[in-house]
């Protein structure tokens, strides 16, 4: 399964609060939308941590990293390729 329709998988699942469907675009804020607040941010981290097997500092945890699918799966790849490169 591709990483942007992973990420909208479990938002879709987990996280909307809202009972008309998912008819939002993967540019769609999380939050200026009102899908999500800021607790969903953090099981959202949560997820992102454990499904991903990356580190997330606090710093990290931003509208331009975790604000829309597109987003976070943008954010995981650079932390991958990081994390990538560092271990070589």
């Amino acid at each position: 399964m591709e990483l942007v329709e992973q990420i909208g998988k479990y938002v879709w699942n987990n996280l909307l609060y809202v009972d008309d469907g998912f008819e939002y675009d993967d540019d769609t804020s999380f939050i200026g939308e009102g899908l999500i607040d800021s607790m969903g941010v953090m099981e959202l981290l949560t997820y992102v941590q454990s499904e991903f097997d990356i580190t997330v500092d606090q710093h990290e945890v931003t509208p331009d990293n975790f604000d829309s699918v597109n987003k976070l799966a943008a954010f995981i790849r650079r932390k991958q390729t990081v994390m990538a490169h560092s271990a070589d």
